[in-house]
């Protein structure tokens, strides 16, 4: 069977794409669809130990993420949006109905099209994944420090952070290569999968997959680890959990073999299900209405004149732009909750929330203002948050600058060492 199956493998790789993703497909045309997602910072090719093996089976489709492996720089702006694209990518090649594999990102993107694409996803497989990746805090964190010095610090920490000390110690050639692939990414598009990954959770949706699922994990996964694989196992009804011995973040890679057996195994049972070729002209993927497979949050009530109460989405916008943290602390300073009520239902729901101006102006006017006020404390928040609303350390020394001149130059001394002081406590890669 080897030899003949063997032959019979075509492989083709996509050369333009918009707002869909780069793709390569191996394996034969007539056989089952099993899509394929890489991990942030990696390409297609972190899969090329699992291909010989799988495409006896099944036409196997890989894509990179956007900005990874030479795809155009086309950042995305959710897991969803990320999503849309690979669904948009696969109507293209006339694939209606596909098993799946992900690590990490990957596997972000196969819970959701489980959840509003099911009628899409025959099978599951989640490689190093969580319904929730660290907190919303770390990866804007990530963002600010990739903005301000590039992805230098990132290609550093990642042999740490996806190989065991062991398989680091004794694969010299490939973690060298894992390095390279995450210095060639574009920085703007591994920023935006890191706003990206601050926003994802479908913690509460897990009971609404109904479609078989793998969880794989490294048993030494230090970035998703066995905790979170439970938390999958624990919430999707029909799931499985295999632990592989001796493998970090990118099991696929340190412990190949293994991991191929398991993807081989579990996907078998759907390969029927997964029929790669539609006898008709591609169709658009059918909507799926997000309510119907994350519940939304309830309405706001209305406020005095009819209008929504501005508070929750106040009260989102202070976390995204201050952190969690901070606005955890400055509730539960405030005795009644009263005057931290009224900071995020107007300054934040009613001002913040505003669609006249974007965020990045928002914040050259914010640290202007508190420049101008002498507030310390507040100037060196806004900092921070100006830093992750997309301004750059040059940008804000620039303002300081600027408003010297008008709003009187001991202000703006006293303000240039809080931005400087700032900036380099979230700029500085983590030692």
């Amino acid at each position: 069977m080897g030899a003949s199956v063997r032959d019979e493998r075509v492989l083709r790789v996509s050369e333009t794409p918009t707002n869909t993703l780069q793709y390569r497909v191996d394996g034969r045309d007539d056989a089952p669809v099993l899509v394929i997602g890489p991990s942030l910072g990696t390409t297609w090719h972190m899969w090329d130990r699992q291909i010989p093996e799988l495409t006896r089976e099944w036409r196997v489709v890989r894509f990179d993420l956007p900005g990874h492996g030479g795809a155009p720089a086309q950042p995305f702006t959710s897991v969803a949006e990320l999503g849309d694209r690979l669904l948009a990518t696969l109507d293209e090649l006339g694939v209606q109905r596909f098993g799946y594999a992900g690590c990490s990102l990957g596997g972000a993107v196969g819970l959701d099209l489980a959840l509003r694409a099911p009628h899409r996803v025959a099978s599951l497989a989640l490689v190093a994944t969580s319904p929730r990746f660290g907190t919303a805090d770390e990866f804007r964190q990530r963002g600010v420090i990739v903005r301000a010095n590039g992805l230098e610090p990132m290609a550093r920490a990642a042999p740490e952070q996806w190989f065991t000390p062991l398989f680091a110690g004794a694969q010299p050639a490939i973690v060298d290569w894992a390095v390279q692939m995450v210095r060639t990414t574009d920085p703007a598009c591994y920023i935006a999968a890191c706003e990206a990954l601050a926003v994802f959770d479908v913690r509460e949706a897990l009971g609404s997959i109904g479609v078989p699922a793998l969880v794989l994990v490294g048993s030494e996964d230090q970035v998703t680890g066995p905790a979170e694989a439970r938390t999958l196992v624990a919430g999707i009804a029909d799931a499985r959990l295999a632990v592989v011995p001796g493998a970090s973040h990118l099991a696929p890679v340190e412990q190949p073999a293994a991991v191929t057996d398991l993807l081989a195994e579990h996907f078998a049972g759907t390969a029927q299900e997964a029929s790669g070729t539609l006898a008709v002209p591609p169709m658009p993927a059918v909507p799926v209405p997000a309510a119907e497979a994350v519940p939304a949050a309830p309405a706001a009530e209305p406020a005095a004149g009819g209008r929504p109460d501005p508070y929750e989405k106040g009260l989102g916008l202070r976390r995204e732009i201050l952190g969690d943290a901070h606005v955890d602390q400055a509730l539960a300073a405030d005795p009644d909750g009263a005057f931290q009520e009224l900071v995020t239902r107007y300054a934040w729901g009613e001002v913040w929330g505003r669609e006249g101006l974007d965020r990045r102006t928002r914040s050259v006017v914010t640290l202007t203002a508190l420049l101008a006020g002498g507030h310390r404390e507040a100037l060196a928040d806004h900092t921070r948050a100006a830093l992750r609303n997309g301004l750059s350390a040059g940008e804000i020394r620039e303002i300081v600058l600027h408003a010297g001149v008008y709003c009187g130059m001991p202000a703006a001394e006293t303000a240039l060492r809080v931005v400087t002081r700032v900036i380099e406590e979230e700029t500085t890669p983590p030692a």
